[in-house]
């Protein structure tokens, strides 16, 4: 018996609500390993601790899986997490967080359309109502702390705008074609294929030199090793059985709660919550729950 079931809405929420939290705490991580490492490193380091922790997993289910499947699952690692791990990072160098936030509550809009256009997904007009409807609380949750689009070279947001398309194909790669492979599985044997080669790459780094030579590189690989294990591993897994159980709209509408939970760190830290913000986060709200709505 499974300690949840996804098929009851309310564990649905339950799950979403999770993942928004762990992701809404990944962007401070990754500026906390920014401090030490370059962008290339943050992310092959988080790709390879997520491999080595989801690796035990990868062995016990690798001969379960069929060769027609492997594809696909390859195809979900690289364009779910590999390639985005190395685009966030990389426009977190020069964008704020904010627009970061923003651009990243794009990933349903292009689920939605590349579902429709690519996968021939069958879509409810509620669903699509309600991804703009999300997208439009989500932008309101992240505009309220205003978004500081002068401290930021712009084009960097399009690394982010990529990585939300990599997001999109990914998730809809799972729904139509992984949706009888369980979700651990799906997850760590993705890894396989963006794991070694993270670890190979970081040899060619100057990761080992900062490590032994700057006085914060300890504290900055506890920080990105919390990312890979909660943020990239625990995270990916509870996303991907979401996807399965859902639909790759309400999956990807994780995004439009990011920011709440960004604001909640903010509380935390002795920031207030503004009207602008609760209105915004009961019309994100509004927006998802039109997406699950119909199954």
């Amino acid at each position: 018996m499974r300690f949840f079931d996804l098929n009851k809405k309310t564990w649905q929420w339950v799950i979403l609500l999770i993942l928004a939290f762990i992701w809404g705490s990944s962007f401070i991580l990754m500026k906390r390993g920014l401090e030490v490492y370059s962008y290339s490193v943050v992310a092959a380091l988080r790709i390879s601790m997520a491999f080595l922790f989801l690796l035990p997993f990868a062995i016990k289910n690798l001969k379960k899986v069929e060769k027609k499947y492997w594809k696909y699952i390859i195809a979900s690692g690289i364009l779910g997490n590999g390639i985005p791990a190395f685009l966030f990072t990389k426009a977190q160098t020069e964008i704020s967080s904010s627009l970061s936030g923003m651009l990243n509550s794009l990933t349903p809009i292009f689920a939605l359309v590349v579902g429709i256009l690519l996968f021939k997904t069958k879509t409810e007009k509620l669903k699509i109502i309600g991804i703009f409807i999300g997208f439009i609380g989500a932008i309101g949750l992240i505009a309220s702390n205003g978004i500081d689009i002068e401290n930021s070279k712009m084009a960097y947001g399009l690394f982010v705008v990529l990585a939300t398309i990599c997001y999109a194909f990914s998730v809809n790669i799972i729904k139509v074609h992984l949706k009888d492979i369980g979700s651990i599985v799906i997850t760590s044997i993705a890894f396989i294929s963006i794991g070694p080669l993270a670890i190979t790459y970081l040899f060619t780094t100057d990761f080992i030199t900062i490590f032994n030579n700057n006085s914060q590189a300890g504290i900055a690989l506890f920080y990105i090793a919390i990312l890979a294990v909660f943020g990239t591993a625990v995270a990916v897994i509870l996303f991907n059985m979401l996807i399965k159980e859902t639909s790759a709209l309400f999956a990807t509408s994780v995004t439009y709660l990011i920011p709440f939970f960004a604001i909640m760190w903010g509380i935390i830290d002795g920031e207030k919550i503004n009207t602008i913000q609760l209105f915004s986060l009961i019309i994100t709200i509004i927006g998802i729950y039109c997406i699950n709505k119909i199954r």
